[in-house]
């Protein structure tokens, strides 16, 4: 189960296809029983966010909560994966710097936060690879495009 939550006073346009598209996502990842949030917020949001828990003071994107880098949960056979944080903001300013549309912006940062909470990672040039291909195999194939 997939839980959407909007912190923000806009309405979250698109919310249906980006409910779709995570449930593409879950099955092409080949998941059973997982649990999670995203949860859409604003600027000064997701800087608190960043600056409490990452020590950086200033607006990111997509921050993402992994619950298994503290402890695996699991409640009748449920995996509880963590939270994302995707801020409305940074989605809209970056829709127009990389000229696509908010949808795909959005689409994209969901996609990503939900692959660090599988664990992927982009630390180094090899996992970057390997998790952006994956974030583009999904959204290529959901038909999600640049």
């Amino acid at each position: 189960m997939v839980s959407f939550e909007n912190e923000t006073k806009e309405k979250i346009e698109n919310l249906s296809e980006l409910k779709k598209l995570i449930k593409y996502a879950i099955k092409y990842m080949k998941l059973d029983e997982v649990e999670f949030n995203v949860i859409f917020v604003d600027n000064a949001k997701i800087r608190e966010l960043n600056k409490t828990y990452r020590n950086i003071d200033r607006e990111t994107d997509v921050i993402t909560f992994r619950l298994a880098d503290y402890e695996n949960v699991v409640f009748d056979n449920v995996t509880i994966l963590g939270d994302i944080y995707i801020s409305i903001d940074k989605a809209k300013t970056q829709s127009i710097e990389y000229g696509h549309s908010y949808l795909r912006e959005l689409a994209f940062l969901m996609i990503h936060g939900f692959l660090h909470l599988l664990g992927y990672d982009h630390m180094n040039e090899e996992d970057e690879k390997v998790m952006f291909k994956l974030q583009e195999e999904i959204l290529d194939g959901y038909g999600i495009k640049r």
